[in-house]
């Protein structure tokens, strides 16, 4: 037996209501192609990466994450962090082709598989296999276990009733399927490392099988991400420190929607937010007479993205003395700033492109909580069970 959804209540289905029209709106927007798609897809993909590693402690600056999606070098990550940034990608990259695949079922293999693109950097981690002893969760600070996994002989039949649970529920809310899909890895933990990430990847990809958007748009990565703290109370008051499947998972469920509602908010923004900075900067490239290949690098900027040769390069598909001229031109009318000397050197956005950012940051509006009364329900409920303060998912 796993975990299984509990009953959703008419506030659940409004919100969920909400969620989905949000989406409907998202895909007409996609669906008439402009040129500023592109960048805000590849922008909202790098967010996803650096939210779900930075969970787990392995921090990456926005544009390094979004290296990783063009096989580029980082600026500034370290070799490990590096390492699981790449790894977390490749998986990603499994989850974006999967998604549009008629033919594709997850199954124990696929997951299986997915683990192994993430660790596979590390022999050690075991990617791919299933742990073969128990498995706990320790409060260093304390001294105590706070969370511990079903045996190791229970991993295989578990791990294969979650697959077909993710096959089988046709007719649930695939915002609550992923959902279940999420609680119900880590709960089960059936990797000696890696498991947190695993199932907010596996989150993504369930959910993606039966969405009108795609990943880069509908993935709560990134909102996890800057809501750790809340991420992992909602873990640990559904999870109680063991492995219960019989206990209520409504409060998790209810967390995982109003993430999806406060991210969809955000892309709802963004879209906006994309559409005004690049009409501004469509201006300037004609009022300097600038080639538009331009635009994208210099909206990344604005976006406080570090602009590199080699990353210029291969978004805009110029040779190098085009790159250098382009960018040292960007450089002249003081759009773009140079940083560093010769193979080290990027650039940054120029005061007239700053002036941009903090505008934007200026007009954007608070986001609305579908669930106001969520986070104080996790507050109250925290104390009767151990708190991992972090340790949980991962």
């Amino acid at each position: 037996m796993i975990y299984t959804p509990a009953p959703l209540t008419g506030e659940d289905r409004s919100v969920l209501a909400e969620i989905h029209e949000m989406r409907r709106q998202l895909a007409s927007v996609l669906r008439a192609p402009r040129r500023w798609q592109g960048g805000l897809r590849r922008t909202m993909l790098a967010r996803a990466i650096r939210g779900s590693n930075s969970i787990e402690g392995y921090l990456v600056e926005e544009d390094d994450a979004a290296a990783a999606l063009d096989d580029e070098e980082p600026l500034s990550a370290d070799e490990q962090t590096w390492a699981e940034i790449r790894g977390y990608r490749q998986a990603l990259g499994y989850v974006l082709q999967m998604a549009v695949d008629a033919h594709f079922e997850i199954d124990t293999s696929a997951m299986r598989s997915m683990h192994y693109m993430m660790l596979a950097h590390d022999l050690r981690k075991s990617p791919g296999r299933y742990r073969t002893g128990p498995i706990y969760v320790h409060d260093e600070k304390r001294g105590l276990v706070v969370d511990e996994g079903p045996d190791a002989d229970r991993v295989p039949a578990l791990m294969a009733e979650l697959a077909e649970s993710i096959r089988a529920d046709a007719d649930l809310d695939p915002l609550v399927r992923g959902a279940m899909a999420h609680l119900n890895l880590v709960m089960i933990h059936p990797f000696r490392d890696g498991n947190g990430r695993m199932a907010r990847a596996l989150q993504t990809l369930a959910i993606s099988r039966q969405t009108i958007v795609e990943p880069a748009f509908s993935s709560i990565e990134e909102w996890l991400g800057h809501n750790t703290e809340d991420y992992y109370q909602a873990l640990a008051v559904t999870g109680q420190g063991s492995w219960r499947p019989r206990s209520d998972a409504h409060l998790w469920v209810a967390f995982n929607i109003r993430a999806h509602h406060m991210q969809a908010q955000t892309v709802a923004q963004r879209l906006s937010e994309a559409a005004d900075i690049w009409e501004e900067l469509d201006g300037l490239v004609s009022d300097h007479r600038l080639p538009e290949r331009v635009t994208n690098s210099l909206y990344e900027a604005v976006l406080g993205y570090r602009v590199r040769r080699s990353g210029y390069m291969k978004m805009t598909e110029v040779e190098k003395h085009t790159a250098t001229r382009d960018l040292g031109r960007l450089a002249e009318l003081q759009l773009l700033r140079p940083q560093g000397e010769t193979r080290g050197r990027f650039y940054v956005a120029g005061d007239r492109l700053r002036e941009m950012h903090t505008e934007l940051r200026r007009r954007r509006r608070p986001l609305t909580d579908p669930y106001p009364w969520l986070l104080r329900k996790l507050v109250e409920a925290a104390p009767r069970v151990l708190n991992a303060s972090g340790s949980l998912a991962e």
